[in-house]
C-alpha cells in the first residue's frame, strides 16, 4: 500500500485522481483542495508561492503521505520547486501535455487551453520550444472552465454556450480550421470532456495528462500492484463539503476534514462521514 496526496484549488485534480484509480496499483488516497482560494489562475504569483507549499506541508504532516501529487498545472508551473523544498517525500507536477499534442497532430496545428496564468507562463514557452516547435500553437486562456467544472461537480448544469464561447478562439482563422488537436492545460478542463466535444464546431483529439501523471507518481513512489481506493478529503472551504458530496460520494469519499483557510492550516474541524 502507497499513501498518496494529491491536491489542486478545487475538484480539478479529481481527473488526475480518477486516472490514479484507474491503474493496478495500491493506492491509499487523500484529496486536498484549497477551494477557499479558487480560482489559481486569478492569483497573483508571489501570494501562491507563499501558500502552497505552506497548506500541502501542514495537511502532509497530519496525513503522512509517502508521495504527494500537485494536480494543479497553474500550481505546479509557480509553487513545485517551492513544495519540494518543504516535504520529505517525492512530489509530482502536472506537465501541460504539449509534447503528445504535438506528436498526436497530423495538421500541425495544435491548441493549447488553460487558464490565463498557465498559457502565459515562461515554462509553457519553453515546452512549446522543446516539443512543438514545428507546429503552429494557438493557445487559449479561460477561468470560465474552471467555473463550469466547479459547477458540474456540485450537480449544477453546464453553461453549454460558455464553454463553446471559450473554447471558439481555438477555432478561428485560417490556423483555426486546421486545428486537430488540443492540449488541456488545467485538470479542471478533463472533467467537461463530454461538454468540450459538444460545443467544439468540429471534431478534434482532446488530450490530458492525468494517465501520464498517475503513471509517474506510481513510479516515483514505488507503489506496489493492487486495488487502489480513495481514504479522506479536506477543503478549506468547509462549506463546500455538501454541494461537492455527489462527486466525492462517487468516488469513494466518506471521510471529510475542514482546513483552515489561513497558516497554520490545520485540521480544526474532522467529520467521519459526509455532511447529510
Amino acid at each position: 500500500m502507497t499513501r498518496a496526496l494529491v491536491f489542486d484549488s478545487g475538484v480539478g485534480g479529481l481527473s488526475v485522481l480518477d486516472a490514479m484509480l484507474d491503474t493496478d496499483r495500491d493506492w491509499r488516497i487523500d484529496y486536498l483542495a484549497d477551494t477557499a482560494w479558487l480560482p489559481y489562475g486569478e492569483k497573483a504569483d508571489a501570494d501562491l508561492v507563499a501558500r502552497v507549499p505552506a497548506l500541502i506541508e501542514a495537511v502532509a504532516a497530519e496525513w503522512a503521505p509517502e508521495v504527494v501529487v500537485i494536480a494543479c498545472n497553474t500550481a505546479s508551473t509557480i509553487a513545485l520547486d517551492a513544495v519540494r523544498a518543504r516535504l520529505p517525500v517525492p512530489v509530482v507536477g502536472v506537465v501541460p501535455p504539449i509534447k503528445p499534442a504535438a506528436a498526436a497532430s497530423v495538421s500541425g496545428v495544435i491548441g493549447v487551453l488553460a487558464t490565463p496564468a498557465t498559457v502565459q507562463r515562461p515554462y509553457t514557452d519553453d515546452l512549446i520550444a522543446r516539443f512543438a516547435a514545428g507546429c503552429t500553437v494557438i493557445r487559449v486562456g479561460t477561468t470560465v472552465l474552471v467555473a463550469q467544472a466547479e459547477a458540474k461537480a456540485r450537480g449544477q448544469a453546464v453553461d453549454l454556450a460558455a464553454v463553446r464561447a471559450a473554447i471558439a478562439p481555438l477555432f478561428e482563422g485560417e490556423a483555426g480550421a486546421r486545428l486537430d488537436v488540443v492540449a488541456l492545460a488545467c485538470t479542471h478542463f478533463p472533467l467537461l470532456r463530454d461538454e468540450l466535444i459538444a460545443a467544439a464546431p468540429r471534431a478534434v483529439t482532446w488530450l490530458d495528462s492525468g494517465a501520464a501523471v498517475a503513471r509517474r507518481a506510481a513510479d516515483v513512489a514505488h507503489a506496489p500492484e493492487g486495488a487502489p481506493r480513495v481514504r479522506r478529503i479536506g477543503l478549506t472551504a468547509p462549506g463546500g463539503f455538501r454541494e461537492l458530496a455527489p462527486a466525492l460520494s462517487a468516488r469513494g469519499f466518506d471521510a471529510f476534514a475542514a482546513v483552515r483557510d489561513r497558516p497554520p492550516f490545520d485540521l480544526d474541524v474532522w467529520r467521519s462521514q459526509s455532511p447529510a
